[in-house]
């Protein structure tokens, strides 16, 4: 007799895109061959639900720590329907996970459908709609914001005389509390709801310096703030300026993203690109 080759919905591989508060139903049947034995039984193989472990295993693994073999999946009893078996979860973490369904004979063999796992990645629920992004770089925030051209010929002249002999000249920034006051009109005015930051931390000054400013990329440290986008306060630090920028955002019911890259930190992390809220 020839073994049932079982179908998955949705099909194997596919790669869904879900929000927090979603549900998502998956299905197994035989298609157009004779259904199974109704002793048979059906699990989902899943690690949705299992956002904790699943995140500690990635965390693990890339500080080289022991992780348990499959920690975060477990297999869930899909339910008999009148042509094969079927099971809705609800999505209540963000996170990307992976399923995929399998049959289970009178022996316990294990028939699976052809193909890759079904990836599901289930976004915040704040994410659904209305989620226009303005990236700002703090740094053209100045007083200069407004202006066509921010060359000035005679002090373009002394820079230059200054490098040639070794100087580092360090052009005026935009601040935190600049873009602060603009938050009314990036939120309210053009209706933005995400402020995307290019990267806001220290760059080199001297060696390894990427133009008269500095590459935004080229951060030195992922846990302080460039000094030329910080006042001169004496009651607040730099960080302490950065919250006072997301706070603005935050109360004007805004939501802040920083642009940082992982790869350009060493220690051996490749991973590129990143957005962290």
């Amino acid at each position: 007799m020839d073994l049932p080759r079982p179908i998955l919905t949705p099909a194997t591989g596919e790669r869904l895109l879900r929000f927090v508060g979603d549900k998502i139903h998956f299905k197994l049947n035989t298609g157009a061959q004779p259904a199974p034995n109704k002793t048979w039984r059906a699990r989902l193989r899943t690690n949705l639900g299992r956002g904790a472990a699943r995140r500690h295993e990635i965390i693990s693994a890339h500080a080289g720590l022991a992780v348990p073999a499959g920690a975060s999946w477990r297999d869930v009893p899909m339910r008999p329907t009148a042509d094969g078996w079927e099971i809705e979860l609800p999505l209540a973490e963000a996170g990307w996970f992976q399923a995929k369904a399998y049959l289970l004979d009178d022996k316990n063999w294990q028939h699976w459908p052809d193909g890759s796992d079904v990836g599901i990645s289930v976004h915040p629920n704040f994410a659904r709609t209305a989620n226009t992004i303005y990236c700002a770089f703090t740094r053209l925030f100045g007083a200069t914001k407004n202006l066509a051209s921010t060359v000035d010929v005679k002090l373009e002249a002394q820079l230059k005389s200054l490098e040639a002999l070794g100087y580092a000249t360090l052009p005026p920034s935009g601040k935190f509390r600049d873009l602060a006051r603009q938050l009314p009109h990036i939120v309210n005015k053009l209706g933005c709801r995400i402020l995307h930051l290019l990267p806001v931390h220290p760059t080199p000054t001297t060696y390894a310096r990427f133009g008269r400013s500095g590459s935004p990329y080229a951060a030195l440290d992922l846990t302080a703030v460039d000094p030329a986008l910080v006042e001169f306060d004496k009651r607040t630090t730099g960080i302490d300026q950065f919250c006072e920028l997301t706070y603005a955002a935050h109360s004007l019911g805004a939501r802040v993203f920083i642009d940082i890259v992982i790869n350009h930190t060493g220690g051996g992390i490749e991973d590129g690109n990143a957005i962290v809220h």
